[in-house]
């Protein structure tokens, strides 16, 4: 497991001499959290075959001496919430995840305006299991495909309260993201910080950041859409002063774990009694913060776990018939000749995203606007979200001995300095079309994609 401190010089509060080490530590804690919620994203079918999940019922049903007319309405309305709750579990956790990234903007912005330029290459966890940086006490996060193991990190991860550990209530202070956020908001609120207003920041009424996309809509029993996001709960926020400082650490907090929301139960378990007021982010009170959603996912998934084994028909977990047969913690040296390369370019692109933004602070204008419509959002939303969709239908032998689908990686793709990154893309792309030509069509895509430097 991989921990890292707070602050590089040491210490155990924010001040005016260790802010910018603060809020860099605060972009890295949201950068750890992205290849997690995506890597168990993508492990999930958002679209199963509901006639071949019923199929499969009405046989094991029968077979228990369900009457034919018992068994075929059992299991229509079981692989009706089995399609529903894959594809709301799906939007829900894309939904965070594209929040994640408007966490990262916010805290590059309080940076760039209170200390200097964000760092953002480079930063995702290349140790796993990782653990958030400075959260104490430390648990294990993996990249990992969906369960309910998997929703209990998440869980912490977003979580209100301090992590009960009978092992450390003596001995150690417990800490959250949000009290964390507390530690910096007392440091600007008491302190007559310059604000450096003369430099580039990522601000609101560009369309930069857009809550909802076409993965974060999802469809009820009835067949009708709902947005996970909605449009009054973050966005942007141009930092020039102190209360556009507060205001964007309270939105990271608020989305995150709510406002003043009750967190995890003293013994670690979840509490699935209805939501409260204070689990909500947005002010219409239609968005649920993110330890929330992972809440409503996670007690949904026991009730439909419940049901299942109640039937006593030999189905012991739910995500056999949803989430796809991913390795935990897969790194690119694990994989073929036939998936390495592939991986290679998913991981350029990923890392490609953070060099992008991370130019957007040195560009103002038109400039930044040009990378980020049509650099980020491209890279994001089409190339990214297909090459993770095409390198799933591979498979390997992993080296534990055991058959999976090769799965997106997240790693940090080492860019080397002699030429630009986008040229080192496309000769990433030219090697993983040649050993996968599925992927041909996205040739043109990374072609037309910004040609931004590295700046560290």
């Amino acid at each position: 497991m991989s921990q890292n401190k707070f602050f590089a010089k040491g210490g155990d509060t924010v001040t005016p001499e260790n802010l910018g080490e603060a809020i860099q530590q605060a972009i890295e804690i949201e950068i750890a959290t992205i290849p997690v919620y995506l890597y168990t994203y993508y492990s999930i079918n958002r679209s199963p075959d509901q006639d071949a999940i019923s199929g499969s019922l009405v046989q094991k049903l029968t077979a228990k001496g369900k009457t034919a007319k018992e068994a075929s309405a059992i299991a229509l309305d079981l692989s009706a919430e089995l399609m529903v709750f894959s594809n709301k579990a799906g939007a829900l956790i894309m939904s965070v995840a594209i929040e994640e990234m408007l966490h990262m903007a916010l805290s590059s912005n309080l940076k760039q305006a209170l200390a200097g330029l964000p760092e953002l290459v480079g930063k995702s966890p290349s140790v796993w299991p990782t653990c958030l940086p400075g959260h104490v006490p430390p648990f294990n996060i993996d990249r990992a495909k969906l369960s309910q193991e998997q929703l209990m990190t998440f869980l912490k991860i977003e979580s209100p309260d301090p992590l009960h550990d009978p092992k450390l209530l003596q001995v150690i202070e417990y800490t959250t993201i949000g009290k964390f956020y507390e530690m910096i908001v007392e440091c600007i609120d008491k302190n007559d910080l310059k604000y450096r207003t003369f430099l580039p920041q990522l601000i609101e009424g560009k369309g930069y950041y857009a809550q909802n996309n076409i993965d974060t809509v999802y469809y009820d029993k009835e067949h009708k859409p709902h947005f996970t996001n909605q449009d009054d709960s973050g966005d942007l926020v141009y930092i020039k002063d102190k209360a556009s400082a507060i205001k964007a650490i309270t939105c990271i907090v608020e989305q995150g774990e709510g406002n003043k929301a009750p967190g995890l139960n003293p013994d670690n378990s979840v509490n699935c009694s209805a939501v409260v007021p204070g689990d909500f982010d947005d002010p219409s009170k239609k968005e649920l913060s993110h330890f929330a959603k992972f809440v409503e996912i996670y007690c949904t998934y026991k009730t439909l776990n419940a049901k299942f084994k109640s039937l006593d028909i030999g189905v012991q977990d739910i995500n056999d018939y949803f989430v796809v047969n991913v390795a935990k913690n897969p790194l690119t040296k694990h994989y073929p000749a036939n998936i390495a390369p592939v991986s290679d370019l998913l991981n350029a692109v990923y890392t490609y995203i953070f060099v992008m933004v991370e130019d957007c602070y040195l560009k103002s204008g038109n400039t930044q606007w040009e990378i980020f419509m049509f650099g980020i959002h491209k890279s994001m939303i089409f190339i990214l979200n297909s090459i993770c969709g095409d390198i799933m239908k591979l498979t390997y032998t992993a080296p534990d001995g055991n058959v999976y689908s090769a799965a997106p990686t997240f790693e940090d793709y080492p860019f080397g300095l002699l030429s630009s990154p986008k040229s080192q893309m496309i000769d990433l792309f030219n090697a993983a079309v040649a050993v996968y030509p599925t992927i041909s069509y996205l040739g043109q895509r990374i072609q037309d994609l910004p040609d931004v430097p590295l700046h560290n």
